[in-house]
């Protein structure tokens, strides 16, 4: 793990609209959870976790009112964010990208000061200029003050080397952690933010760890799914990330 200044780390500016509106976004409120049993190979059944305070399955037609989904310029403003690219069939949600840059991002809201959440997901092979992940963002929107945990992010192409990327400070300083894994299948992708640590996990298998207390989020964070175009990253061409679940758990 390493500390990375902001001229050698990548673009974060997860600059956004919504496609609802603030009033809307106000009174977004969670279902009550199913009484679900954690998986065999998530890290939730390895670790005990058993404060379930929402899931997500995608079970449905159509997303929950606890989502929202970005409509508006791209990450760092390189292309744009569409509802359009969003789709939900077969117990799975599916963010497409296409060669011109036009992605998708959505956020499960609301958020909460500590916890853990953990998603089913999977990376098809495609374009390195597309980076699918899976992150917990400030409810303040008030990046990078108020951090940023990319607890899977996918860089190349193959989807092989799945990252993990711990945002803090003014001057977006950042921690870095990774390893090999074959995203193309799917896995389960974990992260615990407590008071004292961040811990990032992959079929309950930690890889990434720091007790670092200047590196911790200061604030309440929520789960979005996001995929990131890079137009420089790789010749241009589309991508998909696929989403089977979801869970969001308190300490």
């Amino acid at each position: 793990m390493s500390t990375i200044p902001l001229s050698e780390a990548k673009a974060r500016l997860n600059a956004r609209t919504w496609a609802v509106g603030p009033a809307a976004l106000a009174t977004l409120v969670v279902a009550l959870p199913p009484a679900a049993v954690a998986e065999p190979g998530t890290a939730a059944e390895r670790y005990g976790w058993t404060n379930l305070v929402s899931s997500e399955d995608f079970d449905g037609a159509e997303l929950g009112p606890s989502w929202a989904i970005y409509d508006g310029p791209g990450h760092a403003g390189n292309g744009v964010r569409s509802p359009e690219q969003v789709t939900v069939g077969n117990g799975v949600v599916r963010i497409t990208g296409t060669p011109d840059g036009t992605t998708a991002g959505m956020a499960w809201l609301p958020g909460q000061l500590h916890g853990r959440w953990e998603a089913r997901a999977r990376f098809p092979a495609g374009c390195g200029c597309y980076h699918p992940v899976l992150i917990l963002w400030p409810d303040a929107e008030d990046f990078p003050v108020g951090g940023e945990v990319d607890y899977a992010e996918v860089f190349d192409p193959a989807r092989q080397e799945l990252n993990f990327f711990l945002h803090y400070g003014p001057d977006n300083l950042q921690m870095h952690g990774g390893t090999q894994v074959d995203m193309t299948q799917w896995h389960h992708f974990a992260v615990e933010w407590t008071s004292d640590h961040v811990t990032g996990f992959v079929d309950g298998e930690p890889f990434f760890h720091t007790d670092r207390g200047e590196t911790l989020p200061p604030r309440a964070m929520h789960q979005v799914l996001q995929l990131d175009w890079f137009p420089d990253d790789g010749a241009r061409d589309g991508a998909v990330m696929e989403v089977d679940w979801v869970r969001q758990y308190g300490l």
